[in-house]
């Protein structure tokens, strides 16, 4: 009898935990083996990928609870760290949704979980963070289910409204009247503010009363006109005298071309991204209609507009997944999709990450094909984790020469995969799906697949939900053994796209990094890590 059969620190099947190992690792979901993410690094997977949707193996309860209650661990542990990370996540447009940090930041207002100075920090920097009317209601939803009308959260909502400059002010205040059974009208009654300016006054008492004590701003009043207006090209011409948005307008007037005209020349990018599909319903954005296709090609691609507009990558790519099928995630609207719009959604997927220095080294980027990888992401009804996963690996090779690309699931199921940024990402996610099966997941196949071919590389990049189980030895393992035989001192790179605590990147590993799927800063980050 060979005993290593049984028991061995360099070949252990993944439904065991390494010996010697034991203390270090957890079951995982799927009933694998594998590394627990601690809690800050959860902190910021929750941040940036939320637990919208849950996951193929968590209800969207239960992981939400999870991630809660990693939250509350950082805030009793470093409480002012924990805001610092909500700030600098909001404000580098690294998240895809604002909604799990404004939750996060309703607990740091809580003071069952957060102390005096992390409940004051909170008060500063939520103007910052809520940066909305549509994130303010948010937020206060999500406040009172944490604590009262304190002193600490009624100063911020004060706050929120008189230290605005007023045209700003009036601005937020016509765009978002009212979200998730809040209003303007409710939030200055609850918080009694008292007036920065006299144009404060005014535009509150209009909010409340219903009507101004004094001069409103020019955006109030081209809000009103609208309101009572019947004729498109009213509407039309109020738009452009105003610059009035699309949520200024009665509901009944954006079916009209003209309308949209009109609002096509100042549309926040944003709103022009989601509204593409009803663009082309109406029959604005069609083949026909070249000089608009044009117009919107060349406001979708501009660098500095995304950038502005802290266009989150992942929003982008389900506006590309969305508009090319033709047809709503919900209701029944249909139109005929235009290759050049498709064409424009592609190219500013890549330009919304910033630009990353190639690293020079051969990079290998393995994505897990799995059945749990079939789940949504993120909520998403039209995106899959796996479809995530592909977009996110070809954002990586973009920059580099030397890269390959394949899919594993577990058994013999990994191939290299004929893909290349150069192709159009629709195009690219229809061809993942032809090389893959549903199956169980072995993240170990990537680094065996490099051995048994005797590949040179530098780096392995696992996009995965770290859900694995159904080999017959660890990827830390396998990552030894690669380094062991080929003599090359790879590094490996987990990017994980959901929000579970797990990870198969070993935390005693110096050459092993844990990152956040999605996230937007993850293309340098990785490229850093990879260089130094």
């Amino acid at each position: 009898m060979l005993y290593t059969n049984h028991f061995s620190v360099r070949r252990t099947p993944q439904s065991q935990p390494i010996p010697g190992r034991e203390a270090d690792m957890v079951q995982n979901s799927a009933g694998g083996y594998v590394f627990p993410v601690d809690d800050w690094k959860r902190l910021e997977r929750f941040l940036v990928l939320g637990s919208e949707g849950g996951t193929y193996y968590t209800k969207e309860s239960k992981l939400t609870v999870e991630n809660a209650q990693a939250v509350v661990r950082c805030l009793k542990a470093d409480g002012m760290r924990v805001v610092k990370t909500i700030l600098e996540i909001s404000e580098a447009g690294r998240a895809f949704k604002q909604n799990p940090a404004l939750f996060a930041l309703a607990m740091a207002f809580s003071p069952d979980f957060a102390d005096p100075d992390t409940r004051r920090m909170a008060k500063t920097v939520m103007p910052r963070i809520a940066r909305t009317g549509f994130h303010l209601f948010t937020l206060a939803e999500y406040v009172k289910h944490f604590r009262g009308w304190g002193r600490a959260w009624r100063e911020a909502v004060v706050n929120w409204y008189n230290k605005k400059p007023i045209s700003t002010l009036a601005y937020q205040v016509v765009k978002y009247r009212q979200r998730g059974g809040w209003s303007h009208r409710d939030l200055l009654r609850l918080s009694h503010p008292k007036p920065a300016t006299p144009e404060h006054d005014s535009l509150y008492h209009w909010i409340t009363q219903g009507e101004a004590k004094g001069s409103l701003p020019r955006i109030v009043e081209g809000f009103v006109k609208a309101q009572e207006a019947n004729n498109p090209k009213e509407v039309a011409v109020l738009v452009r005298e105003y610059g009035l948005t699309r949520e200024m307008i009665p509901t009944k007037l954006l079916a009209e071309p003209v309308v949209w005209e009109a609002l096509l020349e100042r549309v926040p990018m944003t709103a022009l991204i989601r509204n593409l599909g009803n663009l082309s319903r109406i029959g604005l954005l069609t083949d026909a209609c070249p000089e608009v296709v044009q117009k919107v090609y060349t406001k979708v691609t501009d660098p500095d507009a995304l950038r502005r507009a802290r266009v989150h990558p992942m929003s982008i790519l389900m506006a590309l997944k969305t508009y090319e099928s033709g047809k709503g995630v919900r209701g029944k609207n249909t139109w005929n999709p235009v290759g050049r719009v498709v064409d424009a959604l592609d190219t500013a997927f890549y330009l919304a990450f910033a630009n990353v220095e190639p690293t020079g080294k051969h990079i290998l980027l393995a994505i897990d094909a799995s059945g749990s990888m079939d789940y949504s992401i993120s909520g998403i009804p039209n995106l899959s984790c796996r479809e995530a996963a592909l977009a996110m690996a070809l954002v990586l090779a973009k920059t580099e020469q030397n890269y390959t690309i394949l899919a594993y699931t577990h058994g013999s199921n990994v191939r290299t995969l004929p893909i290349t940024p150069r192709q159009r990402l629709d195009d690219a996610i229809r061809a993942l799906h032809r090389y893959i099966r549903a199956e169980g997941t072995d993240c170990a196949l990537p680094l065996l697949w490099a051995i048994r071919s005797k590949a040179k590389v530098d780096a392995f990049v696992i996009l995965t939900d770290n859900e694995t189980w159904a080999g017959r030895m660890h990827p830390v393992q396998a990552l030894q053994e690669y380094r062991r035989k080929m003599g090359i001192p790879a590094k490996l790179v987990v990017v994980g796209m959901v929000s579970n605590g797990f990870s198969i990147a070993d935390p005693n590993d110096s050459g092993t990094l844990d990152v956040v799927g999605f996230d937007a800063s993850v293309p340098q980050v990785i490229s850093d890590f990879i260089r130094s």
